[in-house]
């Protein structure tokens, strides 16, 4: 007890710091409880008067809403029913009274029955018009609060009062009754408040050990004198990264400020790496760092092993050790090349921009200068076939005159005494410390070589070029003027940095190969040129992306009748796969092209093909199907000026109309090829004015940039817009205006004008079915023929029109028509109503037909069917200028010299003309 009371008196005494602590912290609780207090009374007033009226307006909106009210008002005696209702939602709710009113005032029920059926005076007017309201009001008991809810009925009509009153004081009492808990808290908390400052006070008096200012103050200046009396640096550095204290020496070492303490450690002007390990959380021993031209040995320790703590840090000046921090100074230098390398070499997949990157690593870090010869093989992406000391300089980096070394781009011969053809031959690298006394470097040039000795350079390594084991060049680093001869220590290094950047090169050289081998299938397989057509002036652009040729094609294909097609198409991805799928789909379309189908009719078989293709290639486990293919077919015909299109997931084309308005083609939209799944392909057929251009592309024009597609749109549209440009010129000013510098994806574009056959280049008959028919339309076509000056070719076209001509007369149907057209050739169209083909054989001597379309095919430069919706066309072309099939006087002879049919007797087939 007496102990206690001792303890007690020690806390409270305020001449200690801990009686002062002790009672600045009692003062504070006593005044925040009765803050608290006072606060909790007068929020206890205002949570009364809210609690009633919340109470009162809830007890009467649940009764006025009550299942049955309605019913029950209704009934003969409602008060019988609601005057219980009332009472017990009364108690329940805890308010005064539950009171319904009658509209005119008549009490159905009221907490005195005697007043049940009287006419109670109360604030029920502004209810009775159908408006809830709640009143605070002084009555006999005290403050009061009443609610009122009207009751309506079906119709929205207010046929009754529900009001609920309770008094303020009721609710008061409640909070009241709670006061003695809340005193009681109050004085818990004081008590637990001054049992907190007392262990608070007493743990300080544990932290100071019980010292007094005395002791306190003589142990301060013995700690001082140790401090600043020893020779070894001692600083400390708090948690946030502050010097909290440093002692003289440390201040000498570290030549530090004389405001140093209680700034950031990074501003004291230490180096980076000291700096951090002065701020981290590691510990550290006997640490070696660089602080101006002292070699310091830090150690670290923390004051408190756990948790953020200030750090205890001692240096002891180790000058001696400066050789062995030079060493690693340089082995940390040359790891952080051999990592700049790692980065910076190989960052395209270019040849020479490969070798130029090792010089620009190599220079001023390794080398003085630095150059890089390269086989010529591997310049044009091929593989060395053996060792060669004939090389070409492909990078010189570090030279300030160009006269000193050999050019880059100079073929070099090295002779055999040079350190570069020794190194070539051994795979090894050669060290060359004095180029002074070097007879065999300067054997390769003797006057060179005296002009590089004289510009200083001094010393030479010259490390090849391995990769696979196959020398791809060499590289030479070399030294000059103040900078140290080279050691073995050097070579090691540079054998290391030059095997790094000789795998970056022979990826560029391989990656050359297919690229080169890519481009060149690619430009075999697209079209040389434009074919010679009369319907379309046509200029195209074909870019290829510059990661690589991809599997974009166009194509102009001339048809019968003197139609055209354009095709554009696009297939996914870039390398030899894409352009070799390319091709593919190109010739695929020319064949099928050559059957001449609608556009509709051709995509869907190239759907077919592709799917096909897809199905192949995954049975042979490659992998490497069509992953994505798109097509555009149109079709022009000059006669008509109808162009037809179909296309197959690829963007319409747009046509500049000859007043200069650009229109983007609304075409039925169909999957990409191989996506179909036997879907139909849908065309869509316009006409197109003479002078209007047809404008092709893929979505490599449109969609580049990081642009979408209608952004990429109308930027097309705006190149397109303005005056009338020739076809050569819309693509340049097409691809001036919306080429990317660095385009991701191939470019096609095809640019065609339109041009019409006039009707002077046009003419039509009509045939009737009957064989007397035959030459009124004969001589009526010879007449035109000759009419259009082609004389030299009336024979044969007159040949040809009557086989044709008879051909459908005796096997086609109605209606036969007969049209010629004068383009670069003489075009014989004969169309009839079916749909039977010909088949072209040769008859033997005693045959009295199957010789019509034989003669059609000797005379004519090419002829075929057309099928059309309503049956079929048969078309010839003959050179205006003649020399094609015999002669009249030897066509007797020509057709009864001739052998058995190819096929064997039987080749005719219904259809054939005679």
């Amino acid at each position: 007890m007496r102990r206690s009371l001792r303890r007690l008196r020690s806390l409270l005494d305020v001449r200690s710091l801990a009686g002062q602590v002790f009672l600045l912290q009692l003062g504070v609780v006593v005044l925040v409880v009765a803050t608290a207090l006072v606060a909790l009374v007068v929020q206890a007033g205002h949570h009364s008067t809210e609690d009633a009226r919340q109470r009162t307006l809830t007890a009467a909106q649940t009764f006025a809403h009550s299942p049955g009210l309605l019913a029950t008002l209704e009934s003969p005696d409602p008060s019988a029913v609601l005057q219980p209702s009332a009472e017990a939602v009364r108690k329940a709710a805890g308010v005064d009274a539950i009171i319904v009113y009658q509209r005119d005032g008549i009490a159905l029920t009221h907490s005195d029955p005697d007043q049940i059926g009287k006419h109670v005076i109360g604030p029920y007017a502004e209810a009775a018009t159908g408006k809830t309201f709640t009143k605070t009001f002084q009555g006999t008991l005290g403050l009061s609060v009443i609610s009122a809810v009207p009751v309506r009925d079906g119709r929205g009509s207010v046929v009754a009062i529900v009001s609920s009153v309770v008094t303020v004081g009721k609710v008061q009492d409640r909070v009241n009754q709670q006061l003695p808990v809340l005193f009681g808290v109050a004085i818990g908390s004081v008590a637990l408040a001054a049992g907190g400052s007392a262990l608070v006070s007493r743990r300080l008096r544990r932290q100071t050990h019980g010292l007094g200012p005395a002791e306190m103050t003589r142990m301060y200046e013995h700690h001082d004198a140790v401090l600043h009396a020893v020779r070894e640096g001692v600083l400390i550095v708090g948690a946030d990264g502050r010097l909290l204290l440093a002692n003289d020496e440390t201040r000498r070492l570290l030549d530090l400020p004389a405001d140093a303490e209680h700034r950031p450690v990074s501003t004291l002007g230490l180096s980076a790496e000291l700096a951090e390990l002065l701020t981290s959380d590691l510990p550290a021993t006997d640490e070696v760092h660089l602080a101006g031209d002292r070699l310091l040995a830090v150690n670290k320790r923390f004051a408190e092993p756990e948790g953020p703590a200030s750090r205890v840090v001692t240096l002891r000046d180790t000058t001696e050790l400066q050789s062995l921090a030079g060493r690693a100074e340089t082995a940390r230098e040359r790891l952080q090349l051999l990592y700049d390398a790692g980065v910076r070499i190989g960052t395209t997949l270019d040849v020479t921009r490969t070798a130029r990157e090792l010089a620009e690593v190599a220079v001023p870090h390794f080398a003085d200068v630095v150059s890089v010869e390269l086989l010529e093989p591997v310049l044009h992406g091929e593989e060395p076939s053996g060792a060669s000391t004939e090389m070409r300089r492909t990078a010189v980096v570090g030279l300030e005159r160009d006269d000193l070394l050999y050019p880059a781009g100079t073929l070099i011969r090295f002779v055999s005494s040079t350190p570069t053809a020794a190194g070539a031959a051994d795979g090894r690298a050669v060290l060359v410390e004095d180029l002074s006394v070097s007879q065999g470097w300067q054997a390769q040039n003797p006057e060179r070589a005296r002009r590089i000795l004289e510009h200083g350079v001094h010393s030479l390594v010259v490390v090849p070029l391995q990769a696979r084991g196959v020398v791809l060049g060499t590289a030479h680093y070399w030294r000059s003027e103040a900078s140290a001869p080279f050691d073995e220590e050097d070579v090691a290094f540079a054998e290391e940095l030059t095997a790094r950047a000789a795998v970056c090169i022979d990826n560029a050289r391989r990656y050359t190969r297919e690229h080169t081998t890519a481009v060149a299938l690619q430009r075999s397989l697209l079209p040389s040129g434009v074919p010679e057509q009369s319907a379309l002036k046509v200029a195209y652009r074909y870019l290829p992306a510059r990661a690589g040729v991809g599997g974009d094609w166009f194509d102009v294909i001339p048809l019968s009748g003197a139609r055209v097609a354009l095709v554009v198409g696009d297939v996914v991805g870039h390398g030899v796969h894409a352009a070799a799928t390319m091709g593919r789909l190109r010739t695929a379309v020319h064949n099928f092209s050559v059957l001449d189908i609608p556009p509709e009719e051709l995509l869907g078989h190239m759907d077919e093909l592709v799917a096909q293709i897809d199905i192949d290639e995954s049975d042979d486990g490659e992998g490497l199907g069509i992953t994505g293919a798109t097509c555009l077919y149109a079709v022009y015909d000059p006669a008509s000026g109808q162009l037809t299109v179909a296309t197959a997931g690829h963007p319409g084309p747009a046509v500049v109309h000859p007043d200069g308005r650009v229109e983007f083609l609304q075409l039925p939209v169909s999957p990409p090829l191989g996506l179909g799944a036997s879907m139909p392909v849908e065309s869509a057929e316009l006409a197109v004015s003479e002078g209007s251009r047809l404008v092709l592309y893929t979505d490599g024009l449109i969609e580049d940039r990081g642009r979408d597609l209608d952004d990429g749109l109308v930027a097309l549209r705006d190149a397109l817009t303005g005056p009338d440009r020739s076809p050569e010129a819309t693509c340049a000013a097409v691809i001036g205006a919306m080429m990317p510098d660095q385009h991701r994806d191939d470019i096609a574009l095809l640019v065609a004008r339109t041009h019409r056959l006039t009707p002077s280049r046009i003419a039509e008959w009509t045939v009737a079915r009957d064989p007397a028919a035959v030459s009124p339309v004969r001589a009526d076509c010879v007449r035109r023929i000759r009419a259009w000056g082609l004389e030299q070719i009336d024979f044969a076209a007159e040949l040809v029109l009557s086989e044709l001509i008879t051909n459908a007369v005796t096997y086609g149907t109605d209606p036969i028509t007969v049209r010629l057209l004068r383009d670069r050739a003489l075009i014989c169209e004969v169309s009839d109503g079916s749909s039977t083909s010909p088949r072209l054989r040769r008859a033997t001597v005693t045959d009295e037909g199957g010789r019509g379309l034989f003669l059609v095919a000797q005379f004519a430069e090419r002829w075929g069917t057309r099928y059309t919706p309503t049956g079929k066309v048969i078309w010839a072309e003959l050179s205006l200028h003649g020399g094609a099939g015999p002669s009249a006087d030897g066509l007797a002879d020509f057709l009864f010299d001739e052998v058995e049919p190819l096929g064997g007797p039987g080749g005719e087939q219904v259809g054939t003309g005679r």
